[in-house]
């Protein structure tokens, strides 16, 4: 029996993305949305989040949980054209920074602000500092007990998009734990330590510098509470450590570099007109680097010859037969299902005759070599993109044997008219394999340039994606192969035309709702196939 497939947790917005245990799987609680084949109910209606007048985010008694999409970050060439907005935290120990960041996000009120802690950056200890940790003998307030070189490396990746992965530090044994976090898609990243200002490299990523000046203390006060309850510290040890390293640490290197601060709050989370402020600021900031990716699609790039890395199954008298019968809207929702599952079979198998493969040679039963062929990658993951793409998971499951697969759910917001990111789960590792990414249609390719900027935010090669789509229309392939020339493309029909409504003609109608029995709103379009929440 093979071990089930591990997948790395992605933090969105505030809150962690879900992983495969079950509680909550998207295969899973998706499925028990969808009425059956051949169900007598009438067609259920779709909703989209988007549209609501409420603001697009949930207050738990523990967090906040944004539920709008992440638009786009990248330009219709498929390169990064907005970096993350970086705003600096410092302040001495207990200051109230962590307060001040959470009130300026629930603030903000945007999607896709990422909060990192300068301490979990503490460097690893060696054995005697280990010993000396325990008695409150070391010194966590002076630059050196934190790794610099690792902050800058990933606020870097941060700040270019990119996912990263996080040190977990525990506090009651002075120590990283062996499990990281990832973090991924910021339009905004808060990063807040008593050292944030200490580094000449690390201020040259800080957009934005506020320091949170205190009382003294109120500091100690805090700290006492906070290293008592949780961090299982005795009074005693608190007040020794404050005393030999907290303050004079405060005085030497903290408190000097309030001089490089852009704001200086007083009071801390007391200060509402100064986080107002701050907020009003990073507004304007974020207006200036608004994007428009789908205008810019629908004007780029079309006059040009299909490209080399388009793959079209070969258009058979069978395989345009299925075509004729799914195409047809008069056709019954257990036949276009039947055909498409055909089809998808047909697709599926087709790209993996394009994975590079290397000569072999096994022995028969009857004891002679056979020269053959086999895989010469590592592993094959497949990504759907939902909902649409979920339905061709079955037919990639039945011909590859153990795969991997993750999801990434992307929707388009009725207001701009941009695709937006709205959660995703991937496995582990994922940089290393050949990935199978489906969606059904493809019409602008607005949908797929943004799972494909996924992919390659987490460091899968563009020569190692491959593009699945039953019809494509050929602005998206143009649209896809123009941003990233290296991705292959594999459909089993191009149309040529998509109508005003970026809906593709003469096209197939909506997939998703056609194959899961819903109904499809007015505005709907080809590469909107995602199950609005």
């Amino acid at each position: 029996m093979s071990s089930p497939p591990s997948f790395s947790s992605v933090r969105i917005s505030g809150c962690w993305a879900l992983g495969p245990d079950g509680s909550n799987s998207s295969a899973e609680s998706l499925d028990r949305l969808y009425p059956a084949v051949g169900s007598t109910k009438p067609p259920r209606k779709r909703t989209t989040s988007q549209c609501k007048s409420e603001p697009p985010l949930l207050r738990t008694s523990k967090r906040t949980i944004y539920t709008a999409g992440r638009p786009p970050w990248y330009n219709e060439h498929g390169t990064q054209s907005k970096e993350a907005f970086v705003i600096g935290l410092g302040g001495g120990s207990a200051s109230g920074k962590t307060t001040v960041a959470t009130m300026i996000i629930e603030a903000l009120d945007v999607p896709w602000v990422v909060l990192l802690s300068m301490d979990s950056f503490y460097k690893v200890l060696t054995k005697q500092q280990q010993e000396q940790a325990a008695s409150n003998d070391f010194n966590f307030d002076h630059p050196d007990a934190f790794d610099f070189d690792l902050i800058i490396a990933t606020l870097k990746k941060l700040k270019q998009g990119k996912s990263v992965k996080i040190p977990i530090y525990d506090f009651t044994t002075h120590s990283r734990k062996k499990e990281w976090k990832t973090l991924y898609g910021a339009n905004v990243i808060i990063f807040e330590g008593i050292m944030a200002f200490a580094d000449k490299e690390l201020l040259k990523l800080l957009d934005l510098k506020i320091f949170v000046d205190t009382d003294s203390d109120i500091r100690l006060v805090r700290r006492l509470r906070r290293d008592i309850s949780e961090r299982g510290r005795d009074i005693e040890g608190v007040i020794k450590q404050y005393n030999k390293f907290v303050k004079p640490a405060f005085d030497q290197y903290i408190q000097p570099t309030m001089r490089l601060a852009d704001i200086v709050v007083p009071r801390g989370s007391g200060n509402t007109v100064a986080i107002d402020l701050i907020v009003q600021h990073v507004h304007s900031q974020l207006e200036e680097r608004e994007l428009s990716v789908r205008a810019a699609l629908a004007s780029a790039h079309q006059c040009h010859p299909l490209p080399q890395t388009l793959s079209v199954l070969k258009s058979t008298p069978q395989v345009r037969g299925m075509h004729t019968i799914i195409r047809n809207k008069e056709t019954s929702r257990d036949e276009f299902i039947f055909y498409s599952k055909r089809l998808m079979r047909l697709l599926i198998e087709h790209a993996l005759s394009l994975l590079p493969f290397q000569s072999c040679t096994v022995q028969t039963p009857q004891g002679h070599d056979y020269e053959g062929r086999t895989y010469s990658g590592k592993q094959i993951t497949g990504v759907s993109i939902l909902r649409a793409g979920e339905t061709m998971e079955p037919a990639l499951r039945a011909v590859c044997k153990d795969v991997r697969i993750g999801t990434i759910l992307i929707q388009t917001n009725c207001n701009t008219g941009e695709p937006e990111l709205h959660y995703l789960r991937l496995p582990k590792d994922i940089s290393e394999d050949h990935v199978i990414l489906m969606d059904c249609t493809v019409s602008t390719g607005a949908a797929a340039m943004m799972a494909v900027r996924v992919l390659l935010d987490h460091d899968v090669p563009e020569d190692k994606i491959f593009l699945l789509s039953l019809l494509m229309a050929e602005m998206g392939v143009h649209s896809v192969a123009y941003a990233f020339p290296r991705v292959k493309i594999i459909t089993t029909a191009v149309d040529k035309k998509v109508n005003d409504l970026f809906r593709i003609i003469p096209g197939i109608g909506n997939f998703g709702d056609r194959y899961f029995g819903t109904d499809a709103p007015p505005d709907w379009s080809d590469d909107e196939d995602a199950l609005s929440t």
